[in-house]
């Protein structure tokens, strides 16, 4: 709920900050709609960068070498989506970002393709992770352990930390 609000939220300030620059047809709200394939070619477009974005976190969070990088990983197959995949499905892997515009431009194209697809593809890529690597090879979600801050998962990260030492 919480990101549903920030969704929304976010695009009042920017419609507070920019005006009607904001409703421009050519901006629109930034309302994420599928390309010119059409539904279909978005909803598999975004199970395939969602399952892409969620493998790349899992491998990279769960490896010793990696696990501080994963950040980076992830911002940089954002960006890759963005410039790449957005022309065919709007890039959105996040329905409530995808809510919030939406709400502002009352646009409702094909915005079930934005609420199911990113799920479908993250939880097909954390299924294959577990398929592949087991159980075992899992040791936190928390993608930052170097901090003050408690982990809230069932954080085995000092276990891969010393394993691999």
């Amino acid at each position: 709920m919480a990101q549903f609000a920030g969704g929304i939220t976010g695009v009042l300030l920017a419609q507070a900050a920019l005006g009607m620059l904001i409703a421009h047809p050519s901006v629109n709200y930034v309302v994420t709609v599928p390309g010119p394939g059409g539904p279909t070619v978005a909803f598999l477009a975004e199970v395939i960068i969602s399952f892409g974005l969620m493998l790349v976190v899992l491998i990279a969070s769960n490896t010793r070498n990696l696990a501080r990088f994963t950040g980076l990983f992830a911002g940089l197959l954002v960006a890759t989506y963005i410039t790449v995949e957005a022309p065919i499905s709007g890039m959105s892997m996040n329905p409530a970002r995808t809510f919030g515009s939406a709400l502002s431009a009352h646009v409702w194209t094909a915005l079930w393709v934005y609420f199911t697809a990113p799920i479908l593809g993250m939880l097909l890529a954390a299924e294959s992770y577990l398929r592949l690597k087991g159980a075992r090879e899992v040791f936190c979600a928390k993608l930052h352990h170097h901090n003050d801050k408690r982990c809230i998962f069932r954080c085995r990260y000092q276990q891969l930390v010393s394993s691999e030492a």
